[in-house]
């Protein structure tokens, strides 16, 4: 069996903020009635944390969950537990309808830390991040591709991508980050 790498094994870039690929992460997609209480109860048994309000995501040590539609969450735990929580979200909904998949290895997870993180983001996505609430979860565009983003720290930002553009994503965060000056020696 060979090991997992995340998209870009970690690769980070320093300018007015700091880019990184967070690395590896358990991701899953689970797809059914956010308002069920046997939804409600797996994902607190799975996440640790309750189903989100919509627009919302809720961490907790390194667990959590993200709203992504009205009937979408994303659930991150640790990497090396993402199969067997799909495993206990499956039999946990097993006679309800619903969708689970662990989505770990098909998404890339950015991390933008520092002052003027917000800065780097407002040049690629269509967001006033003047306005993002604490714990609020936005799906948007980051440059031309499909990502979600939300405020992970102060002055720290977690955006998530599909892996298969985590390169371009990094080049545009990369490329956002730098100052005029830096811009000009390129």
């Amino acid at each position: 069996m060979s090991n997992a790498v995340s998209a870009l094994q970690g690769k980070s870039a320093v300018g007015f903020a700091t880019v990184t690929e967070a690395g590896l992460q358990g991701m899953i997609t689970l797809r059914g009635d956010l308002k069920s209480a046997k939804l409600k109860k797996a994902v607190k048994s799975a996440a640790g944390v309750d189903v989100p309000a919509a627009r919302r995501i809720t961490l907790k040590s390194g667990r959590g969950a993200g709203w992504m539609s009205p009937d979408e969450l994303l659930i991150l735990v640790p990497y090396a537990e993402a199969r067997a929580t799909v495993e206990a979200l499956s039999k946990a909904l097993a006679d309800d309808h619903h969708l689970v998949a662990d989505v770990s290895d098909a998404r890339a997870m950015f991390r933008i830390k520092g002052d003027k993180a917000d800065q780097v983001l407002a040049k690629l996505c269509p967001v006033d991040l003047k306005t993002l609430a604490d714990g609020e979860l936005r799906r948007t565009r980051a440059a031309q591709v499909a990502a979600a983003l939300w405020q992970s720290d102060k002055g720290e930002f977690t955006l998530v991508s599909f892996r298969s553009v985590a390169d371009y994503v990094f080049g545009a965060l990369e490329l956002s980050a730098r100052s005029g000056s830096e811009l000009s020696a390129s």
